[in-house]
């Protein structure tokens, strides 16, 4: 905006301007070390004037009673987070994960935080947003009431959710940190519940994956609308190379036809997959059942394989999810969901069953050891060694007289004296 549009008052301390498209005046002032706006809500500039006065010795009288405070608000660290975390982490971090971020700030952490001074972020104030989020499933609640939506129902989010949105404001904290903007960091972790139950993640055990690969073969021979023959074929291979690969959804949906090569395994001697993956933890490696290579050539053959076009340009989800409630198969015993992912926990399940070494399955699936102890191998029976459990450890033996053994009652009547006994 031109300096001739600019109206100065009560001697240079105050601005009147226009903003562009705005009808209104706004004004601004320097207070407590921070740039301060507002809008007058006036559209004479005479009017605008007195507002202006009045709003700047307002918050000069706060200032002076200690009730303005001085210093960054959370929401320019969060600001500063998002240009750093955007410029640092590019090529590390994906663009949706970035996004994530954004969105946290935008739809939650803002409108609760945001014109709080960073020294007012207090474990206590944390814990209340944690409380509100659980009661309200939305950090806005305020805005939705006045829309005439307060009265609507809202499900607190997931505990995963929650955890990411306050690890979020963790990092944000650290920021400002960083900057000199907070002396130290405040101890936001949940005081209570401090480790969530872990469950196993749904996958397909053998028996239910033997009914999908069935159903999906019959599906793809049979559709039922000949329109639906080629996203049913297409189907059929995706859940067979997921499952022997162990790749994540976005992995496979990310995949080119120049990115997979069928090699002859050195140790082996069976032709599997080489797979270059681009994913969530950038550029990683992958080898293949050999279950892989036939459904691979399969779609190379069908999708007119050519070294950029995508092995899968889209995933079936609808029809995925109907055969699944047609099999019964969309929910395990403990009610959890089963989806696109479950192929890859199916994938991990069977190497572990199969007594695949963990380390090694880690390190194919770009994940680690302890993910996969934590979330897998707890629920596979088939990872508890039976021999290395049951270990006795070794006792002496000793020889005992009848009557010895008679008075401890180790020995049945008519036992010969001799006989030889362990120890208790």
């Amino acid at each position: 905006m031109d300096d001739a549009a600019r109206h100065y008052l009560m001697d240079n301390r105050v601005q009147v301007y226009m903003r562009p498209k705005s009808p209104h005046w706004w004004c601004a002032c320097s207070v407590a070390g921070r740039q301060r706006r507002a809008t007058t809500k006036e559209e004479s500039l005479a009017r605008a004037k007195d507002v202006a006065r009045d709003w700047y010795l307002g918050l000069m009288g706060k200032y002076r009673s200690g009730e303005l405070k001085q210093g960054k608000t959370f929401r320019e660290a969060a600001e500063r987070f998002i240009d750093e975390f955007e410029v640092i982490t590019q090529g590390q971090r994906s663009p949706i994960y970035v996004k994530g971020h954004k969105d946290r700030i935008k739809n939650h952490l803002n409108p609760f935080f945001g014109d709080r001074v960073l020294s007012e972020i207090t474990p206590g104030l944390v814990q209340d947003y944690r409380i509100h989020r659980m009661k309200t499933g939305k950090a806005r609640s305020v805005q939705m009431s006045a829309n005439g939506n307060g009265g609507a129902q809202h499900n607190p989010p997931a505990r995963s959710t929650l955890h990411q949105e306050i690890v979020c404001v963790r990092q944000i904290l650290k920021t400002a940190q960083r900057h000199g903007w907070m002396e130290y960091l405040p101890d936001i972790s949940p005081p209570y519940k401090s480790s969530g139950k872990i469950t196993h993640r749904a996958w397909f055990s053998p028996e239910e994956y033997k009914q999908l690969y069935n159903a999906t073969r019959e599906r793809a021979k049979n559709p039922k609308k000949e329109r639906w023959r080629t996203a049913s074929e297409n189907l059929h291979d995706y859940v067979l190379l997921m499952v022997n690969t162990g790749l994540r959804p976005d992995e496979a949906l990310r995949l080119e036809f120049r990115d997979v090569a069928i090699v002859t395994d050195e140790a082996t001697g069976e032709r599997i997959l080489e797979i270059e993956v681009r994913g969530k933890r950038g550029v990683g490696f992958c080898k293949s059942m050999p279950g892989a290579v036939l459904p691979f050539e399969r779609l190379k053959k069908r999708n007119n394989g050519q070294p950029t076009n995508r092995l899968f340009p889209k995933f079936q989800r609808e029809l995925f999810n109907t055969l699944l409630e047609e099999l019964e198969l969309k929910t395990d015993r403990d009610g959890q969901s089963r989806t696109a992912y479950s192929l890859r926990h199916t994938y991990i399940c069977m190497r572990l069953m199969e007594g695949a070494d963990i380390y090694q399955i880690a390190k194919n699936c770009r994940t680690s050891v302890e993910m996969i102890e934590t979330y897998y191998a707890s629920h596979i029976k088939n990872t508890l060694d039976a021999a290395a459990i049951n270990v006795m450890k070794h006792r002496p033996l000793v020889k005992r007289t009848k009557k010895s053994a008679n008075k401890k009652g180790n020995i049945t009547p008519g036992a010969d004296e001799n006989e030889l006994e362990r120890e208790g």
